[in-house]
């Protein structure tokens, strides 16, 4: 997979994503911030449909490719910036933030346009901090995931860990049932 500057999500890191997400067959997705579309990518073979939004001329083209190389054809592409070119998009299952600039329009236009889960990945805590705050004062707040990883590498013949930057996971409902209060 070809890359560009802040990609591509560690596939660790993509799984858990993924899983937040939850997409199911069907469901329409968008992938704001997609930098080499991993996500994109990995979403789509589970999902109806995804649209990769990056507003780089450099992310676009490397998606492009790197969706070639995969084989997928339910992803198309947009350049441009969000929150506005969400308007032009249908009403979403779910969102993947990958990026935070703009973030609380486009937190805000996607609580008008995401039926399930939007999901961020960010990695500076006052980021993490703002968006949990957004979230909250939208009422869509459900978790964060901190995430540490270490890979093994060769060190003298033996087997060492090597950590990767945390990354966080923050999760949005807009679902009613985001809302139920647990006894």
């Amino acid at each position: 997979m070809e890359i560009v500057k802040g990609g591509p999500t560690k596939s660790e890191i993509a799984a858990i994503t993924l899983l937040k997400l939850k997409p199911s067959p069907g469901d329409v997705i968008a992938d704001i911030g997609c930098g080499t579309g991993s996500i994109s990518i990995l979403a789509a073979k589970k999902a109806g449909f995804v649209y990769a939004i990056d507003s780089r001329k450099e992310a676009i083209t490397v998606t492009e490719k790197n969706i070639k190389e995969s084989h997928i054809n339910n992803i198309k592409l947009i350049q441009g910036e969000a929150p506005g070119v969400l308007d032009e998009l249908p009403l979403l299952d779910c969102a993947f933030i990958g990026g935070t600039k703009n973030i609380k329009p486009v937190l805000q236009q996607l609580k008008k346009k995401v039926k399930n889960r939007i999901v961020v990945n960010a990695v500076r805590i006052q980021t993490v901090s703002n968006i949990i705050q957004i979230m909250q004062d939208l009422e869509i707040f459900s978790e964060v995931v901190h995430v540490q990883i270490s890979k093994s590498y060769e060190l003298a013949g033996e087997i060492a860990f090597k950590p990767l930057n945390p990354v966080y996971i923050i999760v949005g409902d807009t679902s009613k049932e985001a809302y139920r209060e647990v006894p």
